[in-house]
């Protein structure tokens, strides 16, 4: 038998440790900054909250649809492209962004920043044939 992760109890635990500690957590997001990004679901409509490590560069926000190298995107990633306009939780923050992805050399540029800063990002890459998707959380 093996183990496996219950990501719907385990993104619960990160979001209500997160909101109790103004933007604060341990474990995996101990060393990253984290958002709560807020997102409506493509298909069904749902809202949802995803908490995602962050990287903060220049007043601005950035995320990775890296889902550990998986073949495919994270839902999250397909939720903000057919709903853009969405809102972000960062520390005691709350406010609205629009999601773009990026693209080119600038999409290269701002991945390789995260890579240099977590090396696991690196990894990710190198485990999947698909251009993992870096998604710019511009504050509206």
């Amino acid at each position: 038998m093996t183990d496996t992760i219950d990501f719907d109890e385990m993104n619960r635990k990160v979001i209500a440790e997160f909101r109790a500690n103004g933007g604060k957590v341990g474990g995996m997001f101990e060393s990253f900054p984290l958002v709560l990004v807020h997102h409506t679901g493509a298909k069904s409509g749902t809202e949802r909250v995803t908490p995602l490590g962050a990287l903060l560069h220049d007043g601005r926000i950035f995320v990775f649809g890296s889902k550990g190298g998986a073949p495919e995107h994270p839902a999250w990633y397909h939720n903000l492209v057919a709903n853009p306009e969405t809102t972000v939780e960062l520390g005691t923050e709350t406010f609205p962004v629009v999601a773009h992805v990026l693209t080119g050399a600038e999409r290269d540029e701002t991945y390789a920043r995260m890579a240099a800063l977590a090396p696991q990002f690196d990894e990710y890459q190198r485990k999947t044939t698909r251009t993992i998707p870096v998604v710019e959380l511009r504050r509206r």
